[in-house]
């Protein structure tokens, strides 16, 4: 399979390097010294202690690479609205799309069946970019688990799990989704397809909706947010709201598996979540497809989301304060050249 990362960071290199070792035929967007490393060195993981190189073309210009059979997209929500214009070059007429992004995606209403199919979300890409250069007919929902480190330029470590859930946005078991999951097993990963890949991006975002914003405003690690009665507590009223929300769109999560997140959240000890992380090494926060998104749907499924609205307005003015929050992002950025961790 001809595939092309586009933001070859933690997450991004960790899958290019798989695929490649895998025998598929990778490229890899990057950039600054992480693209001056892989171009000079190779992509370095190290995986269950064990190093292994993979050599593969690398570039800042997607323009360098023609279409391809898939476009994973691993840059964070706001640097792939950014990027949207960029990705044409790798776009042929059956070119597919994986969002392997953390909260809510761009095109989550295309064809989802209920009274907002169709329906666009500002929020998370404003004026309509990706909707528009890329094609929510393209897209394929992807929940990431596995945690990596970008430990030195061009060298990424993983460091827990291996599994990426991906579906259709309409719930079919497509010959591309069938191909793509195929691919991804080929590399050692589990890739499970699921018929309501909603539902796996809600149970997701259930925890970092308030785990992120709540973490950037204290900065307190996520055994902390979790255990401290008032976080706790701040965290489960925004949990509620966000599953109201959910409920509202068809996606029902059961209420037991709140306690259950908060807990397994919490088992992670001294962890900063990635929205801290990131306040604390100046980079852009990525707020809007976290919470903003909650907020917006909310407000068309006419459900209150006082709290998650009170601590949405704290974490954006945190984030223009330190001058990390706002949509004018550098094109082909999320393919970080510092250590990168992502857990949550």
């Amino acid at each position: 399979m001809k595939i092309c990362v586009f933001g070859a960071g933690a997450i991004g290199g960790y899958m290019a390097g798989e695929l490649a070792f895998a025998g598929h035929d990778v490229c890899a967007i990057a950039r600054g010294a992480h693209l001056a490393a892989i171009r000079s060195h190779g992509l370095k993981l190290i995986v269950e202690g064990r190093t292994r190189t993979a050599d593969l073309p690398a570039s800042d210009d997607p323009a360098a690479f023609g279409p391809q059979d898939v476009v994973i997209c691993a840059l964070k929500a706001q640097q792939a609205h950014a990027s949207a214009g960029a990705f044409a070059s790798l776009l042929g007429p059956r070119t597919a799309v994986l969002t392997a992004m953390n909260g809510i995606p761009w095109w989550y209403f295309y064809k989802e069946r209920g009274p907002l199919d169709g329906h666009h979300l500002d929020s998370v890409d404003p004026g309509a970019a990706q909707w528009n250069s890329i094609g929510p007919e393209r897209a394929i929902g992807c929940v990431v688990d596995p945690a990596c480190e970008v430990v030195a330029p061009g060298v990424i470590e993983h460091r827990l799990f291996k599994r990426f859930t991906i579906g259709e946005p309409d719930g079919s078991t497509s010959d591309r989704v069938l191909a793509l999951r195929d691919a991804l097993v080929s590399a050692g990963f589990d890739a499970p397809i699921r018929d309501a890949i909603r539902w796996n991006i809600w149970l997701k975002l259930w925890g970092n909706v308030c785990f992120n914003p709540i973490s950037t405003l204290t900065l307190a690690t996520l055994d902390r947010v979790t255990s401290e009665p008032g976080l706790r507590a701040l965290c489960k009223t925004m949990m509620a709201e966000a599953q109201a929300v959910a409920a509202a769109l068809g996606v029902a999560i059961p209420e037991q598996m709140m306690e259950r997140r908060l807990n397994a959240a919490g088992s992670v000890v001294g962890h900063k979540i990635s929205m801290l992380q990131d306040l604390e090494r100046g980079r852009s926060l990525e707020i809007d497809a976290l919470v903003t998104a909650v907020q917006e749907m909310g407000r068309l499924v006419k459900i209150a989301t006082p709290t998650i609205d009170a601590v949405l307005a704290l974490v954006q003015e945190r984030g223009r304060q330190a001058g990390l929050y706002s949509h004018d992002v550098p094109p082909v950025a999320g393919s970080d050249e510092g250590p990168d961790y992502r857990l949550d």
